[in-house]
């Protein structure tokens, strides 16, 4: 048993940068065939082409049921199946208050991180998982377990997803097992508010002195998508430099 994906296909949602990006990499870099999927067709044909690896590529919007359909049943068409899924598509349309919050941005919140996270997991079980088996990875964040904040909502989706989390493993088992990494803050464009321009001030608080950067999250991914974890399921992977047990703000 060992880290190697040789012989399985992955479909990583948000693959176009990011944590996304990062472990596509390092799944096609491991051996597997990877469809990155996310809305832009120009960013996911610039990020595989970045890639060492047999990968494809499928636009599609994380929040839109019928376009995870197609991009599942494309990617089985390519590759001839699902064997990993990575739930890693977000928004944070709203930064403030949660009580000020508008509904719109809120359900849009909710859509994709949250609902969308099941609607990609449902459509990989239906089509290819519940016979073939497999690993679904979902993306949290420690601001899932934590409280206060300018992002008090999407908190709140990733809380969700935690819960969903250890909820499907209890279902989808023994065929399919159901994980999350749970990052602090990691250097992202789409947490970029929240660690500049003092995110490494912030960090010299944490134990391990840094922020995040995105191969830190591919390489928890890529040890729940191997063998080495076939025991594990309904597990919340904490990936943060400390920032918990420092007990300092600031997932993303």
């Amino acid at each position: 048993m060992d880290l190697t994906l040789d012989g399985k296909v992955a479909l990583v949602t948000g693959a176009s940068k990011g944590i996304g990006k990062a472990i596509a990499t390092i799944y096609a870099e491991n051996g597997a065939k990877v469809m990155l999927s996310s809305r832009k067709q120009d960013a996911l044909e610039a990020a595989a082409a970045e890639i060492d690896g047999e990968t494809a590529v499928f636009a599609a919007h994380a929040g839109k049921p019928e376009e995870a359909a197609a991009c599942v049943a494309a990617t089985v068409e390519r590759f001839g199946g699902v064997d990993i899924l990575v739930n890693n598509a977000a928004t944070n349309p709203y930064m403030g208050r949660a009580i000020d919050i508008d509904l719109p941005r809120y359900d849009k919140t909710f859509e994709v991180n949250l609902r969308g996270a099941l609607v990609w997991t449902q459509e990989a079980w239906r089509t290819t998982m519940q016979e073939r088996g497999g690993t679904v990875v979902n993306i949290a964040s420690v601001g899932g377990m934590t409280f206060g904040g300018l992002i008090g909502i999407y908190d709140n989706t990733k809380a969700a997803l935690i819960h969903l989390t250890r909820h499907l493993a209890t279902e989808l088992g023994p065929q399919v097992r159901v994980n999350a990494i749970a990052p602090g803050l990691v250097k992202t464009d789409m947490a970029r508010a929240l660690w500049e321009p003092a995110g490494d001030a912030i960090a010299k608080m944490w134990p391990l002195k840094r922020l995040g950067e995105p191969l830190d999250i591919a390489n928890a991914a890529l040890f729940l998508a191997s063998d080495l974890s076939s025991w594990i399921t309904g597990h919340v992977r904490v990936v943060d430099g400390g920032l918990l047990v420092a007990g300092t703000p600031g997932g993303g």
